[in-house]
């Protein structure tokens, strides 16, 4: 309280409005892996279209390596070019230390550039687009590689996501196998790879027409897309692949039914829609985290909620301030139910906010807890249409 130690008029600033909440970016994606050129070992730069990657990273002219497998295309340069291609905005590529050997790079190699992404707030949708390539001779690495996605996407009290891919080529009994090894809420598996037009047929002979790329691309733009138009809440499905010539291996209605219930979202072509992607789930064991539209939309709420209500630390923990944030919350999630990403004809059947004594022993305020509990009602993707059609004979007689 300010001092008044002689007679005058004061004025003095107050505020009648509660605190509002402002919802995060989810449309920021990462992709780690090598490049022909740029910056390695520091913090990227972020990019907000193709032309920037080609001046800072090269073109997609093929990365050639000593040792087998060679690679035959630049796997991160189309990925970026699709991703922009289907939606993408913003982007960070975190590139792969290079080395006077031209090996491929090592799981080390990837471990460092994913550090340079730590100090990135604003992420949350990341891959390795080829990262998978030499699967056929070296399953461990690529196994280590995609356990440090997972693992960078997990870390407490971050919001991310990871978009996986399998190795090129394989059956729909070897992706299942594949997908035996992945167990985690914060990550979807696509499959199969895409075929698209060799952007260096052109200029050499020696070029094949087409090239076999990596779906993770594709899908990061997809999903930044999605959340921009329609909200992070609606499943990033039943969307054409902008730029796809087509799948790699043509996936049936037969194949699906087997691969969709261990949360493999397939990519398949559809007479009179085109190229789509046919699956919205997570590769988690857990029933409650099944749908990827779900996992995602907490992941925003629960990174709204923390980044906003930091003003609360320290303030004193009483009655006032208890009112005060639930007011805070319930602000934030009624206009998250207003915008149609709750279920719930009112708000007391979308959410609900308890902070009070309720939620908290003598034993959490003596030692500096405030507990808010938080319920909301996300809305589920409508993966199963099913109309119940039958005969009806009609009463003339009314």
């Amino acid at each position: 309280m300010p001092e008044f130690l002689s007679p005058g008029v004061f004025i003095e600033e107050t505020s009648f409005r509660n605190k509002s909440i402002e919802g995060i970016s989810t449309d920021t994606a990462a992709f780690v892996g090598p490049t022909r050129r740029g910056p390695s070992g520091r913090r990227p730069a972020l990019l907000t279209s193709w032309l920037d990657f080609e001046r800072i990273y090269g073109t997609c002219a093929d990365l050639r390596f000593a040792t087998p497998p060679e690679f035959k295309s630049n796997h991160v340069a189309l990925a970026v070019r699709y991703y922009f291609e289907n939606g993408g905005r913003r982007l960070y590529v975190a590139r792969t230390r290079p080395n006077r050997t031209r090996t491929p790079p090592s799981t080390a190699d990837y471990a460092a550039a994913l550090a340079t992404l730590q100090p990135l707030d604003d992420l949350s949708t990341l891959a390795a687009p080829g990262c998978t390539v030499r699967w056929a001779i070296d399953q461990a690495a690529c196994q280590d590689i995609q356990a440090q996605l997972l693992a960078f996407a997990q870390e407490p009290g971050t919001f991310r996501f990871a978009v996986l891919d399998p190795p090129p080529g394989l059956s729909p009994g070897e992706v299942r196998t594949f997908r035996g090894g992945l167990d985690s809420s914060r990550a979807a598996l696509y499959y199969p790879w895409v075929t698209v037009a060799n952007p260096l047929a052109a200029t050499s002979s020696r070029q094949p027409p087409t090239l076999a790329v990596p779906p993770s691309g594709f899908l990061c733009g997809i999903y930044a897309g999605s959340d921009l138009q329609q909200g992070v809440f609606k499943a990033p499905a039943n969307v054409p692949l902008l730029g796809a010539l087509g799948p790699e291996l043509t996936v049936s209605k037969e194949q699906q039914d087997l691969l969709n219930p261990e949360g493999i979202n397939c990519l398949r072509v559809f007479e009179g829609l085109g190229f789509r992607v046919w699956g919205a789930r997570t590769v988690s064991s857990d029933p409650e985290w099944k749908y990827l539209s779900t996992r995602r939309y907490f992941n925003y709420l629960e990174g709204s909620i923390t980044r906003s209500t930091q003003w609360v630390v320290f303030e004193p923990n009483d009655e006032s301030l208890w009112v005060n944030l639930r007011r805070t919350i319930e602000g934030f999630l009624y206009n998250e139910w207003r915008n149609g990403a709750l279920m719930g004809a009112k708000p007391d059947e979308a959410y609900f906010v308890r902070c009070d004594r309720s939620t908290m022993t003598q034993s959490d305020l003596d030692n500096g807890r405030l507990v808010c509990l938080i319920g909301v009602a996300p809305l589920k993707p409508a993966e199963f249409v099913i109309f119940r059609i039958g005969q009806w004979t009609a009463d003339r007689s009314a």
